[in-house]
């Protein structure tokens, strides 16, 4: 059974590219572009999750404090992305497992994504 990845990003560039690439590479997709929309989404069971910081509708670092304090989603791996924050105040801010600095390299992603869901299997 392939990983599901969730994916909680507004810029629809990165989220296109981020969706072509996990496809491409045998991974499930679920893209949200609001808060909202990922907090009340039906639980998935997704194996990791790529959040951006600033969002329309909210933080996604409180997305990450919110995923890390419920015992249904704490040990599954978040990747934090953002262009503006700054990496030491997201790492003081959530429990991400890793922290990604927009714009980004897509293959050094790839690479943390294989890295953490081969440390998270489940």
């Amino acid at each position: 059974m392939n990983k599901l990845i969730g994916i909680l990003e507004d810029d629809e560039g990165i989220r296109d590219i981020l969706r072509f690439l996990l496809l491409e590479e045998g991974y499930q997709v679920e893209c949200y572009t609001t808060v909202n929309n990922f907090l009340t989404r039906k639980d998935s069971g997704a194996d990791l999750f790529i959040l951006d910081v600033m969002l329309p509708d909210g933080n996604g670092l409180e997305v990450c404090k919110l995923l890390k304090s419920s015992p249904l989603t704490s040990a599954i791996p978040v990747i934090m992305m953002s262009a503006h924050a700054d990496l030491q105040q997201m790492h003081s801010a959530c429990q991400a497992e890793e922290f990604v600095k927009k714009p980004f390299d897509v293959y050094e992603m790839l690479e943390k994504i294989v890295s953490l869901l081969n440390k998270n299997i489940r």
